[in-house]
């Protein structure tokens, strides 16, 4: 008779086997990809982490769509422009969904905007368009705020008098209090230490939600959430956001409702009494908590990220910021309050932002989607409950679209007269109806701040400074290192 130790073993083995073979029987019915291992499927491959290189590599072997295996779960991954758009534009209602993976479930119970799916999606997504709308986006109440936060920035950096610092904490402050204006309709002071607590918060749940620790939480939920580990600091920061969320909410209240609603979160406290007495609503305190949550962190981290990212650009390539100055001089003067429209007048400026956005590819791998139906795509049948991953950065590099993909070249959004014009491979904000709903706003200020800077300062390394660390550093989006400046007037 066989000792226990031997038995319980050759149980192991026989379950590890039977497992690997339903694995094998399983993936007949979906796209063909990299042999998943029984439990972990293939996170061993990717090194416990999604990144762009990697997906970009599988697909050089398995083609434009292949299934990757998290854990027990299938992902079918989209590489390339054309299997990116088929999907996400030309199928944008099948793939609609949002999936509800553990960590996305613990962090929103599926309420706000970023992390539901079906009815409640529809309605606060519908919601915050038309409350961003009604705030001014697209006007020039909204824009005047951008401005004016633009214009702080530049007299920021006005007050270093050209000395070296890190430009990070200026960029966060005055980008994330547009969106605070937006959500609680105040500002924040420079000093503020409730500010840095929330913008501290927000960075811990962007850096570790696509970490190793999140991925195993998504794998082995039922172990992981007694477990601790950097996973637990998503959900503490996540709690400090919403706490943050109610007490404004408190405050408003106490302050009563206003004639005219001032912010997201007036708006939302009016919708919520008007449907108080409709059954379908999803309007409640939870999901107005949640919208607040997701304003916040999407607004703030997307745009500061991308402005670090652009005056990084203009260090590494000094040329490019000379051109763009000099357009910048010869069509606006030193003046002029600049305006998003002034872009139609500004080609060459326009076409930096935007290769900007493309080399820095700061959400290089898409949020996971779910198909609500059966669809096809390229040619093969997904069925309802798919998990569909769009590897954006493959489209912003994709050799089929841009001249030189690896390379910094604003010649790719300029025709040969020297007018902007648009490519279809560009997609920094995603596409169809899960396309980013703060994209508008993001525009906005991207031009508006990068604009107003370098009309005022030509930015440069320190002195004794020559290298430019382009790596990014890898979290929900692509960070670059810390680096020093010296803003000099021009």
């Amino acid at each position: 008779m066989l000792p226990i130790t031997e038995l319980l073993l050759v149980l192991f083995l026989t379950i590890l086997i039977a497992h690997y073979l339903k694995l094998q029987w399983s993936r007949r019915q979906y796209p063909p990809g990299p042999t998943p291992l029984p439990i972990i499927g293939n996170l061993w491959t990717l090194g416990f982490v999604l990144r762009q290189e990697s997906l970009m590599q599988l697909g050089e072997t398995y083609g434009k769509i292949f299934t990757l295996w998290i854990g027990q779960k299938p992902v079918i991954v989209l590489n390339g422009c054309q299997a990116i758009r088929d999907a996400l534009i030309s199928h944008s209602e099948e793939l609609a969904g949002r999936p509800t993976t553990p960590a996305f479930h613990e962090l929103s119970k599926g309420k706000g905007v970023i992390f539901s799916s079906g009815h409640n999606w529809k309605q606060q997504r519908r919601f915050g368009l038309m409350t961003l709308r009604n705030l001014g986006l697209g006007k020039k109440s909204l824009e005047a705020r951008i401005q004016e936060e633009a214009q702080s920035f530049v007299e920021f950096f006005a007050m270093t008098k050209g000395k070296s610092l890190d430009p990070s904490p200026a960029i966060v402050h005055s980008v994330s209090n547009v969106i605070s204006a937006v959500v609680f309709g105040h500002r924040f002071s420079r000093g503020d230490k409730e500010f840095h607590q929330l913008i501290k918060a927000n960075d811990d749940i962007e850096s570790k939600l696509v970490s190793a620790w999140a991925n195993l939480y998504d794998a082995f939920p039922w172990l992981m959430r007694h477990l601790p580990g950097p996973h637990q600091d998503i959900f503490r920061s996540n709690a400090f956001l919403e706490e943050f969320i109610k007490k404004e909410i408190q405050s408003h209240k106490a302050n009563g409702a206003p004639e005219e609603p001032q912010d997201l979160i007036d708006y939302y406290q009016a919708k919520i009494s008007r449907e108080s007495h409709d059954v379908a609503s999803t309007f409640d305190e939870h999901n107005m908590i949640r919208l607040g949550v997701d304003f916040f962190g999407a607004g703030t981290e997307t745009t500061t990220t991308t402005l670090k990212w652009a005056f990084l650009y203009m260090l590494k390539h000094p040329e490019i910021q000379e051109n763009v100055q000099k357009e910048l001089d010869a069509v606006l003067g030193k003046s002029q309050i600049i305006n998003y429209e002034d872009r139609k007048r500004l080609p060459y400026t326009n076409a930096v932002i935007h290769e900007i956005q493309r080399m820095s590819n700061i959400a290089p791998v898409g949020l996971i989607r779910e198909t609500v139906k059966e669809t096809s795509l390229q040619g093969f049948n997904i069925k309802k409950g798919s998990l569909i991953l769009p590897n954006l950065s493959s489209s912003l590099f994709d050799p089929d679209h841009w001249e030189t993909p690896q390379q910094f070249n604003p010649g790719h959004f300029l025709d040969k007269g020297g007018k902007f014009m648009n490519k279809e491979a560009f997609l920094p904000f995603s596409a169809g109806h899960r396309v980013c709903l703060g994209e508008q706003l993001a525009r906005i200020e991207l031009f508006i701040f990068f604009t107003s800077l370098l009309r005022a300062f030509t930015v440069k390394l320190p002195e004794g400074v020559k290298n430019v660390n382009m790596d990014p550093i890898f979290s929900s989006v692509l960070k670059p290192h810390p680096y020093q400046i010296c803003a000099v007037p021009c």
